[in-house]
Parts: structure tokens; C-alpha cells; sequence
């Protein structure tokens, strides 16, 4: 039995929340491993659960989602409260990193939809899921003093990439994006938990010989 639209619109929405809430938990714990205030970490939760998408409404021209939207902001202190709280050894780093990799995934798929509806071309759509997945990461390790993710040889930013072209092509295709959205974040998905378990990583530059 196909799921309604309704439905999958409901699920999505859910994955959204979940995938904001994986990000700042993310960030939370950034600020708690290495000591810092309570402050901190729910500045880094929050930077990290809503980073992405506010880069990607503020260059498309759309209003800033946790601004005028549910209570995004609010989850991201709420989850900082609970990672602040609870023991540390609460939250396993691989637990973490398969559920960072649905929220990737998902926020990617998201991004690419969002801006797609906001009339932006196909290529420059999956940019800006790419962004959305991606931009909060960035902004948790530059503040936290860790290595980035864009220089990590995991593969995170091409599972981000995989789940929004994937989308995009999907939809120019014919498929609803709702439709679309499914196959694509489970794609991404898929990959970044075989760059998990297997340590897949893209060639690096080697220089000249």
C-alpha cells in the first residue's frame, strides 16, 4: 500500500524535526566534550541544528525558516539541556553518527526541495540541499577548533550531494517531490552509513609526480 501524500508529507516533516534535533545534539556535544558552559553548548546546538538552512532561505530569498516557522530554535535548547544533563557516556559517538547520517540525508533532500520551490534552477537546488545538509557541520567544527568535515576523507559532503542531485533528477524526471523525496534521502542515507561502516573515502590529491 502506497503511503498518501498527506502521509509522506507528515513523515518528512517528522524526519525534519528528528534531523534538526540529531544536528544539535551534535553540536551540543562538541561544546560538552571539550568542558564549556552550558551557554556554549546550547549556542552550539542551535548553530549547528538551524546553520544550514538559514544559509540556504537567506540566499534564496526565502524568510528564515526557525524565525518564522515551529519552534525550531527552542528544540535545539531543549536537546542542549538534555546532552548537558545526562551522562556522557549516554551518547555513543557511532549511535551519533548513523543518526547525523539520517538527518544529512533528509536535510539535503529537504534543502534541494525548498529551494526547487522557490523557482531556483535544478543544479543550483541541489547546491543549496548540499548547504542545508552541510553548513551547520561546518560552522560546529570551525568553532569547536576540530578538523572540518569538508577536509575529512570520509564521504559526508557526497552523501549530502548524492541525496539532493538525486532529488532533483527525480523530479525533473516527472516524480512529485514528495515522491521523489523517499528514494533520494534514502540514497544518501545508504551512503554515508556504508562510508561509516566501511571508511569509504573519495581519492585524494596527490600533486604532481
Amino acid at each position: 500500500m502506497v503511503p498518501s501524500p498527506q502521509a509522506l508529507g507528515q513523515m518528512l516533516g517528522a524526519l525534519d524535526l528528528v534531523g534538526i534535533a540529531v544536528f544539535a545534539a551534535s553540536g551540543a556535544l562538541a561544546a560538552t566534550r571539550t568542558a564549556q558552559t552550558f551557554v556554549t553548548a546550547a549556542f552550539f546546538a542551535l548553530v549547528t541544528g538551524v546553520g544550514g538552512g538559514t544559509v540556504r532561505d537567506l540566499l534564496i530569498g526565502a524568510p528564515v525558516f526557525w524565525v518564522h516557522g515551529a519552534p525550531y530554535a527552542a528544540i535545539c535548547v531543549a536537546v542542549a539541556t538534555l546532552v548537558w544533563i545526562t551522562p556522557e557516556d549516554w551518547w555513543r559517538e557511532r549511535a551519533l553518527e548513523w543518526l547525523d547520517a539520517a538527518g544529512l540525508a533528509a536535510y539535503a533532500v529537504f534543502g534541494a526541495a525548498k529551494a526547487a520551490s522557490f523557482g531556483v534552477p535544478p543544479f543550483q537546488a541541489a547546491v543549496m540541499g548540499v548547504l542545508t545538509a552541510c553548513v551547520g557541520g561546518i560552522l560546529r567544527d570551525v568553532l569547536a577548533g576540530v578538523p572540518s568535515i569538508l577536509i575529512r576523507p570520509e564521504l559526508y559532503v557526497t552523501a549530502a550531494a548524492l541525496a539532493a542531485g538525486l532529488h532533483v533528477v527525480l523530479v525533473a524526471a516527472g516524480l512529485p517531490p514528495f515522491v521523489a523525496a523517499l528514494p533520494a534521502a534514502a540514497a544518501g542515507f545508504v551512503l554515508r552509513g556504508a562510508a561509516i561502516r566501511f571508511r569509504l573515502a573519495l581519492p585524494a590529491y596527490r600533486g604532481r609526480r
